[in-house]
């Protein structure tokens, strides 16, 4: 198998919930994420509470959902590690949002303070999460029959210009109809913000 269609394989197979692709995926590209995150990490208030693997679980949490969601169309590892490491920094900015609102106080930093508890990304690693589907099986919940069909038809490899001409709809209606619900779903279970990548 050459190098692109391994790739789209290993998409092909976090598509579709595989536990062994989830860990691959993991494997492969998990440290570059790591890395940028590390890299963007530099406010010390932030360095004690929170580390890249912190960010790098969430990241993995959010991608995983969205995958199996068929939100992304990934052609090579490249997009793949850019989307990874936009996550991240999105995060990364956000949790610095949040400590500078919410807790001003040097003492709520402490380790075991409640700034320090709200930064930690929670619950099981991806891998568990993945393995479990309770994650999928939530963020599914939150959606309604139209988006969980247009998940499904995503999911199934099938391209927005199929499913518009079928559903009598614009492909680029379709694509942000579904982005703003799994923005919805992940909010609503606190998986991550706003998709800044529409």
């Amino acid at each position: 198998m050459t190098g692109g269609s391994a790739f789209l394989d290993l998409i092909r197979r976090v598509r579709a919930g595989e536990d062994m692709a989830a860990t691959e995926l993991v494997r492969r590209y998990e440290p570059a994420v790591r890395r940028a995150v590390r890299l963007q990490l530099r406010d010390p208030i932030l360095r004690r509470t929170l580390d890249s693997v912190d960010i790098c679980q969430s990241v993995l949490a959010s991608f995983f959902v969205r995958a199996a969601s068929g939100q992304y169309d990934l052609q090579e590892p490249e997009q793949l590690v850019k989307l990874l490491v936009v996550m991240a920094r999105n995060k990364l900015a956000s949790q610095a949002r949040k400590s500078q609102v919410t807790h001003r106080e040097e003492s709520s930093l402490e380790p075991g303070g409640a700034l320090a508890a709200q930064m930690v990304a929670p619950g099981p690693t991806p891998d568990q999460q993945i393995a479990s589907r309770d994650l999928l099986h939530a963020f599914f919940g939150q959606l309604s029959t139209d988006e969980r069909q247009l998940v499904h038809q995503r999911s199934a490899g099938r391209p927005w210009t199929d499913i518009a001409r079928d559903l009598g709809d614009s492909p680029e209606a379709l694509r942000k109809r579904l982005t703003r619900a799994l923005d919805r779903a992940a909010q609503q279970l606190g998986l991550d913000e706003p998709s800044l990548l529409e």
